[in-house]
């Protein structure tokens, strides 16, 4: 028998770039000319209302960068956002796709995303055509590492937690997943994961 009967990867971090993490944001600022500091003095108040779908796009941008004139517009500036994410290198999407494709379990993301960004990114990289779920802090109105997000996923799914695995790069979210009874990895790279997978007999 299979071990488990759901599989849920975090995204940014283990399949793509995180997309808007402090490195994203300060290359960004340089691009516009920014000021780094202010940038993330503003974004630090408005980005968890954003990622737990509280306030729109539109509101995020004006809190963080258009609440003065700017010499450039809105979309300019998500796209410069949108751009930062890529493929990430040693990540998992080639287990991803391996895993989808023997179809041996339900594949799903949890991630911790904005709706708009969350949605560019599922679309842009084709994630959709592995995952038949995503359970996203913007969506489920709760972001990591608060059990409750874990929780709802499960009853959603109406599985137990110790059918369900989840793979995550950040330790305070693995140890939330455990600490509710899935078994959890924390991503340090394909080969590292893939080990792991042979070790629970999942690959």
């Amino acid at each position: 028998m299979f071990p488990f009967d759901v599989i849920l990867f975090d995204i940014g971090g283990v399949l793509l770039t995180n997309g808007w993490d402090h490195r994203e944001r300060a290359a960004i600022v340089d691009q516009f000319h920014l000021d780094l500091a202010v940038l993330e003095a503003h974004h630090a108040k408005a980005f968890e209302a954003w990622e737990r779908g509280e306030i729109s796009l539109d509101e995020y941008l004006n809190a963080v960068v258009f609440y003065q004139p700017r010499p450039f517009s809105r979309e300019e500036f998500f796209a410069a956002m949108c751009a930062q994410s890529k493929t990430l290198p040693d990540g998992a999407i080639g287990i991803l796709a391996g895993l989808a494709a023997s179809d041996r379990c339900m594949i799903g993301a949890l991630n911790n995303e904005a709706r708009e960004t969350n949605e560019f990114r599922l679309a842009n990289f084709s994630l959709r055509r592995y995952l038949k779920f995503a359970f996203t802090s913007c969506y489920m109105g709760i972001r990591k590492p608060d059990p409750t997000i874990y929780r709802h996923a499960l009853g959603i799914l109406g599985k137990p937690a110790d059918r369900t695995l989840f793979i995550d790069d950040r330790l305070e979210n693995v140890a939330a997943a455990a600490a509710i009874g899935m078994k959890a990895i924390r991503f340090t790279g394909a080969d590292a994961l893939h080990s792991d997978l042979q070790a629970l007999e999942v690959l």
